[in-house]
């Protein structure tokens, strides 16, 4: 049968144990493992650098928590401005693309109106070719007939 290590939890900081096994016979050292510390085992943890700045709230009359309002705000300006100015470019693009869209329908519409009137004038030029065309070869087969007699 296995051999079942067994396991020791400490508890750590952070809401996190931390999981002891013995080491293997092979002598691999055994890395532990985190794990949440409450029973629903649920949540990230937190890094300590963060925690700490979450627990301690900070004095709103402070010189950092001005710096870091000014900070937040100039940040949400300077976003504010981009995505405006996006906006205002897309508008831009939007309308060069109408303009360009316009005046290739017109150059549709004249290429058109061209490939009519070109196919107009190959047809009639056809047309008047296979007219004097039949004649003279029946002139030619009449005049050959006669020639023979």
């Amino acid at each position: 049968m296995s051999k079942i290590p067994q396991q020791n939890s400490t508890p750590g900081v952070n809401g996190i144990s931390v999981i002891h096994t013995p080491a293997h016979a092979s002598g691999l050292q055994q890395v532990p493992q985190l794990v949440p510390a409450g029973p629903g085992g649920g949540g990230k943890a937190v890094p300590p650098s963060k925690q700490s700045k979450k627990n301690s709230p900070m004095d709103r009359n402070s010189d950092e928590y001005r710096q870091r309002r000014e900070r937040n705000n100039m940040a949400v300006k300077k976003s504010r401005l981009k995505s405006k100015q996006k906006a205002q470019d897309t508008l831009q693009r939007v309308n060069q693309l109408k303009e360009e869209n316009e005046r290739l329908e017109a150059k549709i519409k004249l290429l058109t109106k061209e490939l009519s009137v070109l196919k107009d004038l190959f047809l009639e030029h056809a047309h008047n070719l296979a007219d004097n065309v039949q004649p003279s070869s029946t002139e030619n087969m009449t005049n050959s007939d006669n020639a023979g007699q």
